[in-house]
């Protein structure tokens, strides 16, 4: 999805300084003996619309409860791209996305660009109904749309369950089952090594077997993005390719403010040793972990470009 810029082969923490190794072992201590402290401190990275009430109530005695930054109000795409747009950073490459094909041309987006675009798809996803706490479907192939996608639906309040590019009609339907998933975002093919895969006639499958499990949600809208310009069947009033729908919508869309506790997204197992599990994911506690271990993981500087070549699936 990205690339990354290097210069050796060093272990990624080679750089860190004695005054930021210093640094580590302070928090080390404060994890430790201060684990409020600690999680506060960590907590304090994000741009809050509110600042929570309560920090933490857990408890792992049936039935298991975790909560973390309670009456807490913040945005996942506000954190990700506004608060960086009054700085410096807004201008900075904030996506490198190569292409499957290397005689394919890459695409840079800036800050600014993903906020546009991340705007634009939001406006469009509420365009065809979707609204906060709704569950978006999204089997995507790897291209700049897959993080618009996910993005767009942080910032109106829906939930997203990203499907693995390369999972079966049966695979999608399940989830979608499991999650209630009402919309659907994909594409008309994807381009793996060099060979198209199927995605909107795997999702047409998965619709018409989702149709005669039991309990299962009407689906609403599929929204599909061309990827290779294939031909592929869209049923009237059920269908829609992005670029005709978001032809007339805004880029600007105003971030829902959400609960730290609300729903974030559903990422599901790979199903190969029993049925696929879904673990739900919250916004406050999951962005504040997730902006903290991978700056402790990987130790961004500035400058640098982080390279992953996993799918949106796996990672998200």
């Amino acid at each position: 999805m990205t690339t990354t810029k290097t210069t050796s082969h060093a272990p990624v923490n080679s750089h860190i300084t004695e005054e930021a190794k210093l640094d580590f072992e302070n928090l080390h201590k404060l994890a430790n003996e201060n684990p409020d402290s600690y999680w506060t401190l960590i907590g304090e990275r994000l741009s809050w619309f509110k600042k929570w009430d309560q920090l933490k109530r857990t408890s792992f005695q049936k039935p298991v409860s975790i909560r973390w930054y309670e009456g807490g109000k913040l945005n996942v795409s506000f954190n990700c791209l506004d608060r960086h747009l009054t700085t410096p950073r807004a201008d900075k490459t904030a996506i490198i996305w190569e292409p499957d094909s290397p005689k394919e041309a890459a695409k840079k987006f800036t800050y600014r660009d993903v906020a546009r675009e991340v705007g634009r798809f939001a406006n469009t996803l509420k365009k065809m109904g979707v609204s906060r706490g709704d569950c978006v479907t999204i089997y995507m192939p790897m291209i700049p749309e897959a993080a618009f996608a996910m993005l767009a639906c942080t910032r109106i309040g829906a939930m997203h369950s990203v499907v693995f590019g390369g999972f079966s009609p049966d695979s999608i339907s399940d989830r979608m089952h499991d999650g209630k998933s009402r919309f659907v975002v994909t594409s008309d093919e994807g381009l793996r090594g060099g060979k198209t895969v199927p995605l909107k006639n795997n999702v047409d499958q998965a619709l018409e077997r989702l149709t005669k499990m039991d309990g299962a949600p009407e689906v609403s809208k599929v929204l599909v993005i061309r990827r290779t310009g294939a031909k592929v069947t869209m049923k009237p009033g059920r269908d829609f390719y992005y670029d005709e729908i978001s032809s007339d919508v805004a880029s600007d869309c105003i971030p829902q403010e959400m609960d730290a506790e609300d729903p974030l997204f559903l990422l599901y197992t790979s199903g190969s040793t029993n049925k696929p599990k879904g673990v739900l994911h919250t916004t406050g506690g999951y962005l504040a972990w997730a902006s903290y271990t991978h700056e402790l993981v990987f130790g961004l500087r500035e400058d640098d470009v982080y390279w992953c070549t996993a799918d949106v699936g796996w990672i998200t």
